[in-house]
């Protein structure tokens, strides 16, 4: 028991809380109701206003033209009067008898100035008022040029600005120039080598032309007279003349007759042709799958289109035909979907081992079967977008503007299907070969090709008319007082929908016309020396000679040596990238280098000349020196001849200046010589010694400059790397933050917004629960008061059966 009544307690309250949320509920959708009616009212309002304003507007400019008219009259009338009272004055003696008319026309005459001061006070008021309002209406437009100036000046702070940061760009671009011209007297010079070295191939060139040509024609000759077999009734011998103008070398003889023989020879296997063929199916698969969304898109929104306009099938069922249409129009995908597919089919059948021509696409045929299938659809929905057109045109919201834009679009739908229908015709003529070879000659390949590129363009041309006449259709639609939002965005959806058909057909197109050589000559391939095209048998002969020959040349093929693994060459790959600089800065280093090697080459240059004038002074030197050694001697030899008494004393003087030693200088530096030739060192090996030495010492200080030289070098292309790394760190982090500084506002502008509406809500919440709490109190008042007086009557009833 106790449990079934916490369950009726805890089914009433939720019961009540189910009531306060209908309430509230009920109450918001008529709050919503009343302020799209308040807004709705208001808006009514001011064009009410505006009309009138301009209705005042007219009425002063009437009335002060017509006060102007009157102010004429009334000085007209008081100068007649004053005529009139002159002529009163001096006539009054002989006009007694006409002074009763004068007076009745004084009187009609005030009468009619009393009208008129009246209708002119009434003039001045409404002058006075349009005054004010003309004194406002100064004011407001005083207060907002006080604006505009504020905001002129503000523009104009912000274009000083601008042209003192176009002053700086101008600067640094005229400082790039410079750089940039220097670069290009650089280049110019390499452009002259290049043309030096161009004349030089083209004279080596001209000498191996000379040289084949004579080798073509030996063995031409030897062809002629040696080889026994031929398959031809005449060989046609084409010669040097032919082999000038690039023929290759495979195709020196044109063979004529038998060629239903020679049509059994096995073709050449063109990889270079099949990569060719896949790069252009590759690029007709993109095209082809942008065509097939656009399609589903423009009839998908037609569908939506047909059951918003004329009649929104929210508000009315709409016609039959509509509804017919629509219906029609759902099963778009089913048909424009397998385009995508057997474009994709055709696509993955041609590989580089296969033979791609008109008649081993079997795919193609599949895609002809697809796109006829789409055609039928068309055909299928055509007339019920006609009739769905001329009932718009029927409608009661359709100007004429608009019937004459549904019917140029009546008119481009029909040139579309039979764009359709040619498109098809063609590309049917296409897939024959595969399945029938002789349903279409090969002559006539050429133009097919050229008519379907003339119906692609005259595609693009209708949908060019189509999104033309779209567009005009849908802004008129905008005008219709009756058109909702609803209605806008779907045309902007087709229109956005044609715009991408439009180009996506007028891509496919050019493409078609660009590769338009391309498939008229590399579809229709077949044998040397056969006029036949190729068929799927000798297509797959011609694939298993190609696997045999594959397969002997992996055989003969050597293994080659052991090369950089994958993620090694990867890794240095980076390593080569986050080091090295850009072309521009490897230029500047490679010219600053050749300068350094030409001074280089020049200091080399004066010292070997320096070198070669110091050695003649050492051997001018070293003469020298012999001579003065020389002469020594001999004088010391006639002292001790002719004072022969005194030769101890000179012999011993003798000793001694033999044994002081003599100094030498030289380039090199200053050497002490001394005359004891048993302990003296040769002079010659010292000087060498020493020569060695220094030269050894020259040649280790030239390694490590030029060591640091490339060390430096080195450094400064990484350290430039490095520059150019951070300022596009410090860019990328500035727009970063900028980001960041956006969303973070957009946050909190977002957060305010939740904030406020939350308020607002909980408070209305609040008070419809606080009302429905009320509502209730009432209610169960009113129940308890029911309740007291039906048993009050109950007893009441009682007592009066009792009595």
């Amino acid at each position: 028991m106790a449990a079934a009544a916490e369950l009726q307690g805890k089914y009433q309250k939720l019961a009540q809380e189910y009531s306060k949320l209908r309430a509230q509920n009920q109450v918001l959708k008529k709050g919503v109701v009343d302020e799209q009616a308040n807004s709705a009212s208001l808006k009514e309002q001011l064009k009410m206003k505006d009309q009138s304003l301009r209705k005042l507007q007219q009425e002063m400019d009437s009335l002060t033209f017509r006060n102007q008219q009157l102010a004429k009259r009334v000085e007209l009338l008081q100068d007649e009067l004053a005529l009139s009272e002159a002529r009163g004055k001096k006539n009054k003696k002989s006009a007694e008898s006409s002074s009763q008319l004068s007076q009745e026309q004084k009187s009609v005459f005030n009468e009619d100035l009393q009208k008129k001061i009246e209708e002119n006070e009434r003039l001045h008021i409404l002058f006075f008022e349009a005054d004010e309002q003309h004194k406002r209406l100064e004011a407001e437009l005083r207060s907002r040029l006080e604006v505009l100036e504020t905001n002129a000046a503000q523009h104009q702070a912000v274009v000083d600005s601008l042209t003192r940061k176009y002053t700086d760009t101008i600067e640094k671009l005229q400082n790039d120039k410079a750089k940039l011209e220097i670069k290009s007297q650089t280049l110019e010079r390499e452009a002259k080598d290049c043309r030096l070295r161009t004349e030089e191939c083209q004279q080596q060139l001209k000498n191996l032309q000379a040289a084949l040509g004579s080798r073509l024609e030996e063995s031409l000759c030897i062809i002629n007279e040696k080889v026994p077999f031929n398959d031809t009734n005449k060989l046609k011998c084409r010669g040097y003349d032919e082999f000038k103008s690039a023929q290759p070398l495979h195709s020196f003889g044109t063979r004529i007759g038998s060629n239903r023989y020679n049509a059994l020879n096995v073709p050449l296997h063109n990889r270079r042709h099949q990569l060719k063929l896949r790069d252009l199916a590759g690029q007709a698969l993109a095209f082809v799958q942008e065509l097939v969304t656009a399609l589903l898109n423009f009839h998908t929104y037609t569908e939506q289109k047909v059951q918003i306009f004329p009649i929104d099938s929210a508000t009315d069922t709409i016609s039959p035909l509509n509804q017919k249409f629509s219906q029609y129009l759902h099963e778009n995908a089913s048909y424009v979907r397998p385009l995508e597919e057997g474009m994709l089919h055709l696509f993955e059948s041609i590989t580089e081992d296969t033979v791609t021509v008109l008649e081993t696409a079997v795919k193609l045929k599949a895609f002809s079967e697809h796109l006829a299938s789409y055609l039928c659809f068309l055909r299928k929905i055509l007339p019920y977008q006609l009739k769905s057109l001329e009932e718009e045109c029927e409608s009661s919201l359709c100007t004429a503007a608009l019937r004459a834009r549904n019917m140029e679009l009546h008119r481009d739908m029909k040139r579309l299907t039979a764009v359709f229908e040619k498109l098809h015709t063609y590309v049917s003529l296409l897939a024959l070969p595969s399945t029938k070879p002789e349903g279409l000659l090969r002559t006539n390949y050429n133009l097919v090709f050229t008519n379907i590129a003339t119906g692609l363009h005259g595609f693009h041309d209708i949908l060019k008319d189509i999104s033309k006449h779209y567009s005009q259709k849908a802004t008129l639609e905008q005008d219709v007082p009756t058109a909702t939002q609803k209605l806008i965005t779907t045309n902007d959806c087709i229109l956005s929908s044609v715009v991408a058909l439009t180009n996506g057909v007028g891509k496919i197109a050019s493409f078609f016309s660009n590769n338009l050589d391309h498939f008229t000559t590399s579809l229709s391939y077949g044998p040397k020396g056969g006029t036949e095209f190729i068929s799927p048998l000798s297509a797959e002969c011609m694939l298993q000679y190609k696997k045999k020959a594959v397969a002997y040349m992996k055989s003969m093929k050597k293994p080659f040596a052991d090369s950089v693994p994958y993620e090694e060459a990867l890794a240095n790959r980076r390593v080569l990238l986050s080091s090295t600089e850009s072309r521009e800065g490897l230029a500047q280093q490679v010219q600053q280098s050749l300068e350094k090697i030409a001074k280089l080459e020049q200091e080399k240059e004066h010292w070997m000349l320096e070198a070669q004038l110091a050695k003649i002074k050492l051997e001018k030197e070293n003469q020298k020196l012999k001579n003065s050694l020389s002469g020594h001697l001999t004088e010391t030899i006639q002292e001790c001849s002719v004072m022969p008494n005194v030769a101890e004393q000179k012999k011993e003087t003798t000793e001694k200046g033999l044994r002081e030693p003599i100094k030498s200088t030289s380039l090199i530096g200053m050497l002490t010589i001394t005359t004891d030739n048993e302990k003296a060192p040769d002079v010659e090996s010292r000087e060498d010694l020493i020569k060695n030495h220094y030269m050894a010492r020259i040649a280790e200080l030239t390694s490590h400059l030029q060591l640091a030289d490339s060390k430096s070098v080195h450094f400064h292309a990484e350290c430039r790397a490095l520059a150019k790394r951070l300022s596009l760190a410090e860019k990328s982090k500035e727009s970063l933050t900028e980001e960041l500084k956006l969303a973070s506002q957009n946050i909190s502008r977002l957060q305010d917004e939740l904030m406020t509406t939350k308020r607002s809500y909980e408070d209305q919440l609040s008070m419809m629960s606080d009302h429905l709490c009320s509502m209730n109190e009432t209610l169960t008042k009113q129940r308890e008061e029911i309740d007291t007086l039906k048993m009050t009557s109950k007893g009441n009833s009682k007592k009066n059966k009792n009595r």
